[in-house]
């Protein structure tokens, strides 16, 4: 008598089942880390904005000890140019917003002896942001939320 003897092929792989809860998965951690992301790319330029308006704020600082008054408004309107002229420079560069490439806000007031000069944020849990929103920031994709420097 004769003994068949019969094989069975071992199925290997994932069911579909399998398959598609990995692939939730992935996707759950994906969307969390994204969220992540969005937010530090935020606060780094809102970093960057406030590293800008404190050069900025000592450039005006320097040129109130030579010229007795803080320059008018209007000065940084051109930015990405030198403040200064002859052998006095007071920024190589006037920064502009990492976003908007747009000028830091500035006011001078009347005497010349006071300014505000502003950063628009886009983090609005900024520990460091104003009180309340300022007008000078109403642009997308910034908030109206401003970190403001005052002439010390």
């Amino acid at each position: 008598m004769r003994k068949i003897v019969s094989f069975k092929k071992k199925q290997t792989g994932f069911t579909l089942i399998e398959l598609l809860v990995v692939i939730g998965i992935i996707g759950i951690l994906a969307s969390i880390l994204f969220a992540n992301f969005v937010g530090i790319r935020q606060r780094a330029r809102d970093e960057v904005r406030k590293h800008d308006i404190g050069q900025i704020q000592s450039a005006l600082e320097m040129y109130k000890a030579d010229n007795g008054k803080y320059p008018d408004d209007g000065w940084n309107s051109n930015c990405g140019a030198q403040f200064g002229s002859g052998t006095t420079v007071y920024l190589k560069k006037i920064p502009c917003d990492p976003v908007t490439e747009a000028a830091y806000p500035y006011c001078n007031y009347t005497t010349g002896l006071k300014y505000d000069l502003v950063a628009c944020l886009e983090n609005v849990k900024d520990p460091q942001r104003d009180a309340s929103g300022n007008d000078y920031c109403q642009y997308p994709p910034v908030t109206n939320w401003s970190y403001t420097v005052h002439n010390p």
